[in-house]
């Protein structure tokens, strides 16, 4: 069988990595380059990696891209996509075994949630469950969509929360390409399942919007804090 003649090219920059790393002044085609390089055996991943961030215009970009567009790149198949499309599970894996169990303020929570919703395009409803100390005992998306939107139903909440025997919940949800500001109907919604975990002696805590850098406690604001006494 022929040696791939770029062989040679992968070993140096796989041991370069591998004695020095990447850091926050490594260009991003560089870092593609290697990474490409386990998807793609027999090519100049340079190239292909430039025609990623050309065509999708970052690293965001193109993890993002829908699958259909990313094959529309020369030297993209499935192996490619496929490698791509592991990244942000796998990032979303490391951020929450990094984090902590026990929260000591909303910013921590805060950053907790953003790691959960990384890469997430579409709104996304969320709860966190806590025991009676205040340490998380599990997390669960319920649905895609806002409580609006999606008609998220008490039931399904109710029985995410016994599924933990949680003594307490955080709701969460986000509003990609929005801001966090709540809506008339987040507020309704809030309402109604604070009430129904009420009748089960379980407290709503917070209900949480996110948006890009940005959040919203309600609990944390005055004109909603009643909600969740």
């Amino acid at each position: 069988m022929a040696k791939n003649i770029h062989d040679g090219h992968r070993q140096r920059v796989r041991k370069a990595f591998l004695d020095y790393g990447f850091n926050e002044k490594t260009p991003p085609h560089k870092v593609l380059e290697m990474l490409l390089f386990y998807s793609i055996p027999r090519r100049d991943t340079n190239e292909v990696a430039h025609e990623l961030l050309n065509r999708f215009g970052s690293v965001a970009g193109i993890l993002d891209a829908p699958q259909s567009e990313l094959l529309k790149v020369d030297g993209v198949g499935d192996n490619t996509v496929a490698l791509l499309k592991l990244i942000l599970p796998m990032a979303r894996l490391y951020g929450e075994d990094k984090g902590k169990s026990r929260f000591d303020d909303m910013d921590q929570i805060f950053r907790f949630l953003k790691n959960k919703y990384l890469g997430y395009t579409n709104e996304m409803f969320s709860i966190l469950s806590f025991d009676n100390r205040g340490v998380l005992i599990g997390f669960d998306f319920l649905t895609a969509g806002d409580v609006a939107s999606v008609g998220i139903s008490t039931r399904m909440v109710i029985e995410a929360v016994l599924k933990h025997n949680a003594a307490g919940v955080i709701m969460a949800h986000n509003h990609p390409g929005g801001n966090a500001l709540p809506s008339k109907d987040d507020i309704k919604n809030t309402e109604l399942l604070a009430n129904a975990l009420r009748s089960i002696n379980v407290h709503l805590l917070d209900h949480v919007i996110l948006c890009s850098d940005d959040y919203v406690s309600l609990a944390q604001s005055h004109q909603y804090s009643h909600i969740f006494k």
